[in-house]
């Protein structure tokens, strides 16, 4: 059985989803975005190992790890785009010119 914390989770990773789908015009709410999803996964991926008898944090704390990666390297890409660019907007953006 699936617990409501589970799925507050699940409901979260979905509306995460959708709203990278439908607003990803700007860097940055596309980043926030790919954020929330990797948030809901770590809290459901702790959630459930602490409701198994699994004592194992390894896996949650690498999604953790490599969300916190995502997030420098995103930053790192809206700073280099809105300094050679001008701007942040993706459709604005051409990955064919440098």
């Amino acid at each position: 059985l699936t617990s409501p914390t589970n799925l507050l989770f699940t409901f979260s990773f979905i509306i995460f989803t959708i709203g990278f789908t439908f607003r990803h015009t700007h860097l940055l709410s596309a980043l926030l975005c790919l954020e929330g999803m990797m948030l809901s996964v770590f809290l459901l991926m702790a959630t459930w190992s602490l409701n198994s008898n699994i004592s194992s944090f390894i896996l949650p704390l690498t999604v953790l790890t490599l969300s916190a990666c995502e997030a420098g390297i995103g930053l790192a890409l809206l700073i280099a785009s809105a300094r050679t660019h001008n701007t942040a907007n993706l459709k604005s953006l051409n990955l064919l010119q440098c």
